[in-house]
């Protein structure tokens, strides 16, 4: 298996897998793939933690209970998943005390043996969350798994124990209130966006 990230703005991960390889992404991410890549779609998913238990609990982290495994048949194979937004593309080595906490719509593809999970969900009641939460998932397991983050990307590492915590200069939901006011209706979808506000992160759990 072979990754290649390319471009700044829009980065584009392509994925070039040996004939049995996969990879795993929420069912419907692909931008692009060759023909000798096979597709299949279920709860399981090809992921750590499959059926319907596993599913849910990836549910309960945010993302989305169909997953889409692709695996390269006959030959090599390459598969493209393109960012959704202006930002970065992280790879992360996934293992035995090495799980890493990434929001809830940061998880763009990994290898088969990642498991996803809910990490971390809070409430809130009042103020700029507008009782949205803040969810984040956790990613365990074994393997590689790369995580799409918006805006730059910045290591900082003020931490009471090992580990890496990457900053988003730009979250998602911040971006949108930026831009709320040069679409129609701007001044109401500015409001609506910034009430639901709450900044990314991603961050290792060493333990």
């Amino acid at each position: 298996m072979q990754e290649q990230i390319q471009g700044t703005t829009m980065p584009v991960l392509s994925i070039l897998l040996n004939p049995g390889e996969s990879v795993v992404a929420e069912a419907g991410e692909f931008s692009w793939m060759t023909d000798t890549i096979q597709m299949s779609t279920g709860m399981g998913g090809g992921m750590a933690g499959r059926g319907l238990m596993g599913a849910l609990k990836r549910a309960a982290g945010g993302a989305t209970l169909m997953m889409s495994t692709y695996t390269a048949q006959g030959g090599p194979g390459t598969i493209s998943f393109a960012a959704k937004m202006p930002g970065s593309i992280l790879p992360v080595d996934v293992g035995p005390g090495a799980e890493f906490m990434v929001h809830r719509h940061g998880f763009l593809a990994g290898t088969p043996g990642i498991q996803l999970t809910a990490g971390f969900q809070q409430s809130f009641r009042a103020g700029i969350f507008a009782g949205e939460g803040f969810i984040l998932q956790r990613a365990g397991g074994q393997g590689r798994m790369w995580t799409e983050l918006s805006g730059e990307v910045v290591p900082f590492a003020v931490l009471s124990g090992p580990g890496t915590v990457w900053l988003q200069s730009m979250p998602l939901p911040l971006l949108a209130a930026s831009l709320a006011p040069y679409l129609p209706d701007g001044q109401d979808r500015r409001e609506s966006v910034e009430s639901g506000v709450v900044g990314g992160i991603i961050g290792d759990m060493l333990h």
